[in-house]
């Protein structure tokens, strides 16, 4: 492999060609150790993050923040501050049918339910969830909160969606919910 010198100065040993600045391996390593101490290092998390549940962190030497709501793994929070309340409309999807419903604590409810996914959550209270039972009244399975997938339907769960995990949206909301109140 063709290589150039390293552009630290002093330094007179060979840089790979498809590094994007010249700096040889050892520049290059010293330069992502900085790197990772000032911006730390997205990984997995030891364990959920206790105010969103998030799995994703960012590792500094010092500590884990969770890589949602930037709670520092290991933290209690406060007793008599109750967690943020956050309602949900959600979409759970289980075969071709689609679930239409509220929660403020969408992990326990999800556990609860049989479902193959979860499409989407939207912010909203049990009258957004019955605006969207109306709205979709045409695929409404009996008297149940369960709906055919029409194209209709998976139109309106796309738009909701966009393109966004549902989990990390839910613990942005956690996350600018907790902010608001000054934790």
């Amino acid at each position: 492999m063709p290589h150039r010198r390293c552009g630290q100065p002093g330094c007179d040993a060979a840089a790979p060609v498809d590094v994007p600045v010249a700096l040889c391996e050892d520049h290059l390593a010293l330069a992502a150790d900085w790197a990772e101490r000032r911006w730390g290092v997205v990984d997995a998390l030891p364990s959920p993050c206790i105010m969103c549940g998030s799995r994703l962190g960012r590792h500094y030497p010092s500590a884990w923040l969770c890589a949602a709501c930037e709670w520092r793994q290991g933290e209690v929070p406060d007793d008599d501050l109750a967690r943020p309340r956050i309602d949900v409309v959600y979409y759970l999807r289980h075969g071709d049918r689609v679930k239409i419903g509220t929660t403020t604590n969408p992990r326990q409810r999800f556990a609860a339910i049989w479902h193959d996914e979860l499409l989407a959550l939207e912010r909203g209270d049990r009258h957004v969830e019955r605006a969207r039972h109306e709205q979709f009244a045409r695929e409404r399975l009996e008297r149940s909160e369960w709906f055919t997938g029409s194209p209709r339907l998976l139109a309106h769960i796309a738009s909701v969606a966009r393109d966004v995990d549902p989990w990390d949206l839910y613990s942005r909301w956690l996350s600018e919910a907790a902010a608001l109140r000054g934790r």
